[in-house]
C-alpha cells in the first residue's frame, strides 16, 4: 500500500504526544524525518518514536526530496511563513490551527497556493474528521433536529504560565486563537454559510496581555451562535446544537480521547437517543484522509478557503471585543 512520506517541523508537545504517534498507525502515513533547530531535542523525539531521519533546520528537512508532505505544529505566528517555504519546496502541507494571525495573512497564503496547484494545503482542524462531528452534521443537514437556530459553545481550561506559547501575544497567543476558533469554526460549519454580523466581549489579562476570555455572537441569516472560550477557567467542554424540532448535545467535542467511547445526545419530541462512537483517533483520521487527497491527487477534505473565512470571523470578534474596552 503507497503511503505519504511525511516530515514534521518542530518537536512540539502537540505533535510529540498526539498528532506523530496518530498519523503512525494510519494506513497512508508514513513519518519519515523530524526537524528542530535543537538537534538534540529531535534526535530525543526521533529515537522515542521511532523516526529514522532527524534535521537540526527546517530548511534542511523541506530541502530532503524523499518528503512529499510536511505537518506543521510550529507556534502561530510561524504558520504563514513556513506553510509558504514549503510549498516553494514543493512539500504538501497540513499546518495546525489558526492558519494565521489575520484575515490578510491567511488570504495572501490562499493567493500564493493558486500559483502552485498541485500542492495540497490545509489547516489541521481535527475535531472535524471524528465521527461524531460526522454525526451531528448529518443529523443537522437530515432535518432532524428541524431548522438549526442557534448553537452554543464552550471551551475552556486552566494555563496562566507566561513561559507557555499560548500565554504569548507576540507568538500568537490568547484564547481566541488557541480554542475560540474551535467555536467559530464548528458554527460555520453547521450553519454551513458565514455570519453577517458578529459581537464580542474580551477580557486580556493585565500581565499577559493576551485575551484570557471571549465571548461571542454569531449571526447567521438563518440562526444564531453563540460561544465562550477561557484559557483561565475550570477545564470545560460542550456544544448545543438547537432547532425548532430538536436538539443535539455533545459531551467532548473538540479532543475527544481516542481510547474512550464518546455520546451524544438527540433530543426530539420522541425523546433521547444516545449515540456512541467506538474510540478513534481523530489525529489519525486527518492524516489518512489528507494523505488519500496526495495519494489520488483529489482536494483536501477542508479547502484553504474556510481557513480564510475562519480567520476573518476570529478577527471580527477580536476587533468587537476590543473596542468595546
Amino acid at each position: 500500500m503507497k503511503k505519504v512520506r511525511w516530515g514534521i517541523l518542530s518537536t512540539a508537545k502537540i505533535a510529540r504526544e498526539k498528532v506523530i504517534p496518530a498519523m503512525q498507525t494510519g494506513a497512508y502515513c508514513d513519518i519519515v524525518a523530524i526537524a528542530s533547530r535543537n538537534k538534540e531535542q529531535a534526535q530525543e523525539t526521533a529515537k522515542k518514536l521511532g523516526i529514522p531521519v532527524v534535521y537540526g533546520s527546517y530548511e534542511e528537512l523541506l530541502n530532503d526530496q524523499n518528503i512529499d508532505a510536511v505537518y506543521i505544529p510550529l507556534p502561530n505566528h510561524l504558520h504563514v511563513e513556513w506553510t509558504l517555504k514549503a510549498i516553494q519546496a514543493g512539500k504538501h502541507v497540513l499546518c495546525e490551527k489558526p492558519i494565521a494571525l489575520s484575515g490578510e495573512q491567511a488570504a495572501q497564503l490562499l493567493q500564493a497556493t493558486q500559483q502552485h496547484p498541485t500542492i495540497k494545503v490545509m489547516e489541521a482542524f481535527m475535531y472535524r474528521f471524528h465521527p461524531q462531528w460526522v454525526q451531528a452534521k448529518m443529523l443537522v443537514d437530515d432535518g432532524r433536529i428541524g431548522q438549526l437556530k442557534t448553537i452554543h459553545s464552550f471551551f475552556s481550561y486552566y494555563n496562566a504560565d507566561p513561559n507557555n506559547i499560548r500565554n504569548q501575544k507576540d507568538l500568537g497567543g490568547g484564547g481566541m486563537m488557541d480554542i475560540g476558533c474551535y467555536c467559530v469554526s464548528l458554527a460555520r460549519l453547521l450553519f454551513n454559510s458565514e455570519p453577517v454580523r458578529v459581537l464580542g466581549h474580551v477580557t486580556i489579562d493585565p500581565v499577559l496581555q493576551t485575551d484570557t476570555m471571549t465571548s461571542g455572537i454569531l449571526e447567521f441569516s438563518a440562526g444564531t451562535a453563540t460561544f465562550t472560550c477561557s484559557t483561565q477557567l475550570m477545564p470545560y467542554q460542550r456544544v448545543q446544537i438547537l432547532g425548532a424540532e430538536g436538539r443535539i448535545e455533545m459531551e467532548i467535542p473538540f479532543n475527544a480521547p481516542p481510547n474512550q467511547v464518546i455520546r451524544l445526545w438527540l433530543h426530539t419530541k420522541e425523546g433521547a437517543e444516545e449515540m456512541k462512537f467506538d474510540p478513534v483517533d481523530q489525529y489519525t483520521l486527518q492524516g489518512d484522509l489528507f494523505s488519500l487527497a496526495v495519494l489520488n491527487n483529489t482536494p483536501v477534505p477542508t479547502p484553504l478557503q474556510d481557513a480564510v473565512n475562519n480567520m476573518k470571523v476570529i478577527e471580527k470578534v477580536l476587533n468587537a471585543g476590543l473596542s468595546s474596552l
